[in-house]
C-alpha cells in the first residue's frame, strides 16, 4: 500500500454544525478517503465527486505533525476521533497512527471522543493504553444483522456481531461506551434485539439525504420530508416515535436538523449541554 501523506488531520469545525456540537474539534488520523467506505457517510458524499475519495488507499496524518499540534492544544480539551474517517479503519492494524496517536493524548492529559465502527478499538492492546478519564467511545452500529448486513453491502466495516460485542467489553472494562445508531434507519434496526442486549448508554443520529447518498442507499425515501441544509431529513413526529422503541436506560440524540436539536436539547437528551452526553465523573 501506498502511504499518502494526510495534512489536514486537524480542524475545528464552525458554522451550523460546530454550534451545536459540543465537542467541535476533530484530529483525523487518517483522511481523504475510508475503507470502511459507507453508503451513507456525509464525507464522502463531500469528497467523491471532487476525486477525493480513495477506499483503498486513505491518507495517513504524520504522526510527529500530531505531536506538534497536540503540544498546543490546552489539557482538558476533548477531541473526537473519527470525523471526516474512522480511526480503526482496517489500515490501523498496519500503520498504528491511533495507537500512537491515543499514547500523545495520554501524555499531553487530553480527552478523546472516539467514534468507529471497528471493533478493532477493543482489543487488548488499545484497552490496555486508553486512559479511562480521557477515553470516550461511541462504536457504530446500523443493523444487528450479520446476514442482512453482507447482502446489503452499505458499509465494509466490522460485522455487526462483532462491534456489539466490543461494546459490552469496553463497558464490562468500565470505559464510557455507547451504541451510536448512526444513521438509524427503521427498518434495518431489530428493536427488541437492541434492548435485549444489556447495553447502558447509546446516542442517535437519524439518516439525512443528499443526491449521493440517495445514488448509493436505495431506501425509500417518502417519509423524509423536510428540507434542510442541502439534506433531506425526517419529521421531528417521526423521529420520536422512533426512539420511543429504543428502550436502553441512557440516550442521547445528535442532531443536524436546528429546531429538531432545539426540541432533543430541551425536552430529550440527558444532558442539555453536551449531546454526546460524555462520562466526566471518572
Amino acid at each position: 500500500m501506498t502511504l499518502r501523506k494526510f495534512n489536514s488531520f486537524y480542524k475545528t469545525v464552525g458554522g451550523g454544525e460546530g454550534e451545536k456540537c459540543h465537542y467541535p474539534t476533530r484530529l483525523d488520523t487518517y483522511g481523504c478517503g475510508c475503507q470502511h467506505d459507507c453508503s451513507y457517510c456525509y464525507a464522502k458524499s463531500l469528497l467523491f465527486f471532487r476525486k477525493q475519495w480513495h477506499v483503498d488507499e486513505p491518507s495517513v496524518a504524520d504522526i510527529d505533525d500530531i505531536r506538534k499540534v497536540l503540544k498546543k492544544v490546552p489539557e482538558g480539551t476533548i477531541l473526537r476521533l473519527g470525523g471526516m474517517t474512522d480511526c480503526f479503519q482496517p489500515i490501523e492494524k498496519e500503520v498504528r497512527n491511533t495507537y500512537q496517536t491515543i499514547q500523545e493524548l495520554n501524555k499531553c492529559n487530553i480527552g478523546y471522543l472516539i467514534v468507529t465502527k471497528g471493533a478493532l478499538v477493543a482489543d487488548d492492546e488499545y484497552i490496555k493504553i486508553m486512559d479511562k478519564r480521557l477515553a470516550h467511545i461511541q462504536i457504530t452500529v446500523t443493523t444487528l444483522d450479520d446476514e442482512f448486513y453482507k447482502l446489503r453491502k452499505f458499509e465494509k466495516a466490522s460485522l455487526p456481531s462483532e462491534r456489539i460485542k466490543a461494546i459490552l467489553k469496553l463497558q464490562d472494562a468500565g470505559f464510557d461506551v455507547q451504541i451510536r445508531l448512526s444513521p438509524l434507519i427503521e427498518e434495518f434496526m431489530n428493536f427488541d434485539k437492541l434492548n435485549s442486549l444489556g447495553i447502558q448508554k447509546g446516542i442517535v443520529e437519524f439518516l439525512r439525504i443528499n443526491p449521493w447518498i440517495s445514488k448509493w442507499m436505495k431506501i425509500d425515501e417518502s417519509k423524509y420530508t423536510h428540507r434542510e441544509g442541502g439534506y433531506k431529513h425526517l419529521t421531528l413526529q417521526e423521529k420520536i416515535r422512533i426512539l420511543e422503541r429504543i428502550k436502553i436506560p441512557e440516550i442521547s440524540v445528535c442532531e443536524d436538523v436546528r429546531k429538531h436539536y432545539d426540541w432533543w436539547r430541551d425536552n430529550y437528551n440527558p444532558n442539555k449541554d453536551d449531546c454526546c452526553n460524555l462520562r466526566m465523573d471518572i
